[in-house]
């Protein structure tokens, strides 16, 4: 019976040590906060380079929209335009050499055509038809404001026949892989897409143009919800 006191003893101040020790409360603290910790720093991180590449993005707009209201930049001269595109992917390429940068150019005869983008018109389907769905397809007719042969839906016309004084939008979009992907933890797809526009005019370099007395066109049959071309 002694040896059994003996060894139950020391067992029972270990146990009641044990209620009241403090080594190790720390890492296990720290164990239970560091997977969240570790994912608001990470995206803090990567909220700072979307903030940083938007920056980047919005003044490279700006330069390029610049250059391309100079009288070498506008019409037909693609060459030149070709070249202020390429500084501008060469510039947010040194912040992400995997992203895709896509340029658009369209123009209006007046900054209030611009700020509208307001569809060309035109005469959708009777009721009932699966045609009757705001675009313009089934052989609807439309207005063709610019005479350039295709509807538009932005109202706008190709940079290659804007000339002085006109209205250009100009608009970049950047898409790249996110510097931590932490979005796919809840169904994103690990991409940060930004776009950035402006519009100037361009330099007056002689008169403006004016477009002549707009035409009847009809789109082409197409499907349902979807524009189909001229």
């Amino acid at each position: 019976m002694a040896t059994v006191h003996t060894i139950a003893r020391p067992l029972a101040e270990r146990l009641r040590r044990l209620r009241t020790a403090q080594q190790g409360t720390t890492i296990l603290e720290f164990g239970l906060i560091s997977p969240a910790l570790i994912v608001l720093l990470l995206g803090s991180l990567d909220i700072g380079h979307t903030l940083y590449m938007q920056g980047v993005l919005q003044g490279a707009l700006q330069k390029a929209a610049r250059d391309g209201t100079l009288e070498t930049a506008a019409g037909t001269s693609t060459t030149t335009r070709d070249t202020i595109d390429d500084r501008v992917k060469a510039q947010l390429g040194t912040l992400h050499n995997t992203a895709t940068v896509t340029v658009a150019r369209r123009f209006y005869k007046t900054f209030s055509k611009a700020a509208a983008a307001q569809a060309e018109a035109f005469t959708d389907s009777a009721a009932g038809s699966p045609y009757r769905d705001g675009k313009c397809n089934n052989g609807e007719a439309y207005v063709d404001a610019n005479n350039n042969g295709l509807f538009d839906r932005d109202g706008g016309d190709s940079a290659d026949r804007a000339g002085a004084r006109d209205n250009m939008v100009y608009t970049v979009t950047i898409s790249y892989p996110r510097m931590f992907p932490l979005d796919k933890l809840i169904g994103g797809r690990g991409t940060t897409t930004l776009t950035a526009s402006t519009v100037l005019a361009n330099q007056p370099f002689g008169d403006q143009e004016q477009y002549a007395t707009p035409t009847v066109d009809n789109c082409g049959m197409g499907t349902p919800d979807v524009d189909a071309p001229s």
